[in-house]
């Protein structure tokens, strides 16, 4: 496969240069890549036509949706985008770790800001579901984080079919405080409200999906649940990256900051999927993010109730072939 001879060539390059180069050859993977099948899935109220997305960070911007989109994702989710344009930390700031399938990262939600994503958006002609991911400023102070969700919660609106509140990168500082309950509640309030004025506005309802860490204890997701049922979000993505490292001890740039994603972290944000699974009773729907690098791992957080999934770091190993093996791993569709 052209993914399969081309992993070599990218893996000599620096993270971040493969990453961009790899972006610029989405359209020509598409030619190749195997037909994603038809597996239809009804979440947040929106249709899939199969249940395989793309998760925030490989396309920051929305420059490159119509060459991903060729390589037959169910959904897309392009940011995490905060109102100002901000440079993200300090390079090196991407590490491959090969013998483990891993990757740490602490980019720093690095982005041209909201103003000009939604102009990017805006020259898209791909109609799939697109999804938003919104965040805050690194400089922004804790305490007016709600501003700046809600300033991209408005300005994106119009352009997204879902928008995905993103509390749990470890790359911002503070950032993971807007998970514990009062903070949380705060914010969900805030952008639910504001969530209802926008649907009038537009004359349509756009869901809300909230982002989670794995590194939650028990106490964390059921307060996490709890705000989620209380403000009416659509929908859990679980998980974001791991501040842990376990499974990689030993290997080079193992000890480097920022958050872990990839083989390591697939039991936690596994188990993470099913606390909320069994929290939530299917009151709201839940995407599968975290160590899906084959058929087999999407087929598991299918089981642990995910309606959908989300592919990063898999891809990164596995290339566009990943797409169709985990739609093909809906249990009662199998090949």
């Amino acid at each position: 496969m052209l993914y399969a001879a081309a992993r070599p060539l990218l893996f000599a390059l620096e993270p971040e240069t493969a990453h961009r180069l790899t972006l610029r050859l989405a359209g020509l993977y598409g030619l190749v890549a195997p037909r994603v099948p038809a597996v239809p899935v009804r979440a947040m109220g929106l249709e899939f036509p199969n249940p395989v997305g793309l998760a925030a960070g490989l396309d920051k911007n929305g420059e490159h949706i119509d060459a991903l989109a060729k390589l037959g994702f169910g959904f897309i989710e392009v940011g995490t985008v905060t109102p100002r344009p901000q440079a993200g930390n300090p390079k090196p700031r991407l590490f491959r770790l090969p013998r483990s399938s891993a990757l740490i990262n602490r980019l720093g939600f690095n982005n041209v800001g909201v103003e000009q994503l939604v102009a990017n958006l805006g020259c898209v002609s791909w109609r799939g579901i697109l999804g938003v991911n919104i965040g805050r400023n690194f400089d922004t102070p804790a305490e007016r984080s709600d501003e700046d969700y809600a300033t991209c919660l408005e300005r994106v609106y119009a352009r997204a079919r879902y928008v995905t509140v993103n509390v749990s990168s470890p790359n911002t500082p503070d950032l993971r405080d807007l998970q514990q309950e009062r903070n949380l509640n705060h914010l969900l309030s805030r952008l639910a409200a504001l969530r209802e004025r926008l649907a009038d506005r537009h004359g349509r309802r756009v869901p809300l999906a909230l982002k989670v860490a794995p590194d939650l204890d028990d106490a964390q997701i059921q307060g996490i649940a709890d705000a989620v049922r209380r403000h009416r979000i659509d929908a859990v993505i679980a998980t974001n990256t791991s501040i842990g490292r376990e499974g990689v001890a030993g290997e080079p740039h193992a000890a480097e900051a920022g958050g872990l994603s990839g083989s390591p972290i697939r039991a936690l944000a596994t188990r993470t999927l099913a606390s909320f699974a069994s929290r939530l009773k299917g009151e709201v729907a839940l995407i599968g993010a975290g160590g899906i690098m084959s058929g087999a791992d999407a087929r598991e957080k299918y089981l642990a109730g995910a309606s959908l999934v989300q592919l990063y770091t898999g891809l990164v190993y596995r290339g566009p072939g990943l797409i169709a093996e985990c739609a093909s791993a809906v249990p009662g569709h199998e090949a």
